[in-house]
């Protein structure tokens, strides 16, 4: 590719202003420097330039916050605060997040890579609806009564109710691949139940996390009750999941980092949610309108450059129109427009670093050294940025490395269906289950065939569409627990039952 100018130059006046001089963390209502006075760079990985230097937060600052969290959830405004007040407080968070949209859209794009036209319509269009959506639900989170039978005190009346309080501080791990609407699927539940925060965004892309802080800070949450601490996983993640002030931990990452997390978080009995990775199957019959199964098998991989849990990454197609989908899949995306995520044209953004861009070349050369063959694509893009060429495998088998583990890239492994009553088995071979999809216009099919997939989300004629109301999260090694809808609120409430004589 030809040379990336510095995307620096290309931010309108709000984004170039915050990121021109280095970023602090939140602590207690406070920006303030690591309490080691260290400092690392977040990347562009369109040019793999440094764009601004950020604190460096490790145990120490996690301590400093764990206890400012534990004091803003037992003392001061936020224990008293009624439900409608924190309603209020995150649709101000919604307002402004959506006044400053074009500002966290720059920084998202420059800090992760994508395009900037996806980051303004889905990114952060989709936070501001999620906040607005979860504000509502804390005027809404309720308990029962239940008519109990005590067989040892027959001639005894009771008035027996169950109630939902907030479980306490809650230490939040978000990942790099959508930083601000991780940021806000974590925050605003949580804030909605009434706990407090500490938020450890990705040391890849903080730069959102840190300006939602401030309008965090704005909105006029008490101090205490967010703080946000950028580090790595080793030092600040890690302090988040030991320190004893913090009662519950919602990661979302890579399976093998949540089984890490979460035999840890055990050695404190810490609740836990774990949102991890997956290997969705996208499945085209041949009635589908193929048109839109192409169209959408594309996108269902290439979104966000291949860098979504979700990610449609194996593609299972019915024999007799195998060739014309899997070859009009790789037309699709052949015509993709690579480029920096600034750029109005770009269309496919680079990976987040070069560390993920080797994570995947190492994953194109398995998939070849085993037999697999590229209908396009195939390669890394040597140069100062984080490329990757749109890759769509077929005469794959499946035991190979490609089609058994996540690449979490723009790389996807095609497979032949022969017989139909093998699908659910050849979409279900896989230690994930976090989503499928399935194209077809056969509602009985569609019908029959939904719940034998042991996957969290199944989509039809649609892939990657999420939306605040409806529950997301996965079966098997996919994770533990729910985001979003009503369900969320089971991970960051306690149940509290009271039993009356009277």
């Amino acid at each position: 590719m030809d040379v990336i100018a510095d995307q620096k130059t290309k931010l309108g006046e709000a984004a170039a202003a915050f990121v021109s001089s280095p970023r602090k963390m939140l602590i207690d209502g406070d920006w303030v420097e690591a309490a080691s006075g260290k400092t690392f760079a977040t990347i562009d990985p369109a040019t793999n330039r440094e764009i601004v230097q950020v604190a460096e937060g490790d145990a120490a600052d996690v301590d400093k916050a764990a206890r400012a969290a534990r004091r803003a959830f037992e003392e001061g405004e936020w224990p008293r605060m009624r439900p409608c007040a924190r309603e209020r407080l995150l649709l101000r968070l919604a307002d402004l997040i959506e006044a400053n949209a074009e500002e966290l859209a720059e920084l998202e794009a420059l800090d992760q890579g994508k395009p900037v036209m996806f980051a303004r319509h889905a990114d952060v269009a989709m936070a501001i609806d999620f906040v607005r959506y979860m504000a509502g639900w804390a005027t809404k989170i309720e308990g029962s009564t239940i008519d109990v039978s005590m067989p040892m005190v027959p001639d005894a009346e009771f008035h027996a109710y169950t109630t939902r309080e907030p479980v306490g501080v809650v230490g939040q791990i978000i990942p790099w691949n959508f930083p601000l609407l991780m940021a806000v699927w974590k925050l605003a539940p949580a804030l909605a139940a009434g706990c407090t925060v500490i938020l450890k965004p990705a040391e890849q892309t903080p730069l959102t996390a840190l300006r939602l802080g401030e309008l965090v800070m704005e909105a006029g949450f008490p101090k205490g009750v967010v703080n946000i601490v950028p580090g790595y996983g080793h030092t600040a993640g890690a302090a988040i999941v030991d320190h004893p002030e913090v009662d519950k931990i919602a990661f979302t990452g890579s399976t093998e980092v949540g089984k890490i997390i979460g035999a840890n978080a055990m050695k404190t009995m810490k609740r836990v949610s774990l949102e991890l990775g997956g290997k969705s199957p996208a499945i085209v019959m041949a009635d589908a309108d193929l048109d839109m199964a192409v169209q959408g098998a594309a996108q269902a991989i290439m979104f966000n450059t291949g860098q979504v849990c979700t990610a449609g990454s194996r593609l299972f197609v019915e024999r007799k129109i195998f060739d014309k989908v899997t070859e009009g899949v790789a037309e699709v995306i052949k015509a993709m427009q690579l480029g920096p995520g600034l750029d109005p044209a770009t269309q496919l953004g680079p990976v987040v670093s070069k560390e993920q861009q080797a994570r995947i070349g190492g994953y194109l050369q398995a998939g070849f050294e085993a037999g697999a063959k590229a209908l396009c694509g195939g390669k890394v893009i040597e140069g100062e940025g984080c490329f990757v060429e749109p890759t769509i495998f077929v005469d794959v088998k499946p035991d190979m490395q490609v089609v058994r583990e996540e690449i979490f890239g723009p790389v996807v492994v095609a497979q032949p269906i022969d017989d139909v009553n093998d699908i659910a088995a050849m979409a279900n071979d896989t230690i994930y289950g976090l989503a499928a999809s399935v194209w077809s216009n056969d509602l009985r099919f569609v019908h029959r065939l939904v719940p034998r997939l042991k996957a969290g989300t199944v989509w039809v004629n649609c892939h990657n569409l999420v939306d605040p109301a409806l529950p997301f999260g996965g079966y098997k090694q996919s994770g533990i627990g729910r985001e979003m809808g009503a369900a969320v609120f089971h991970e960051y409430t306690e149940t509290k039952s009271v039993c009356m004589m009277v």
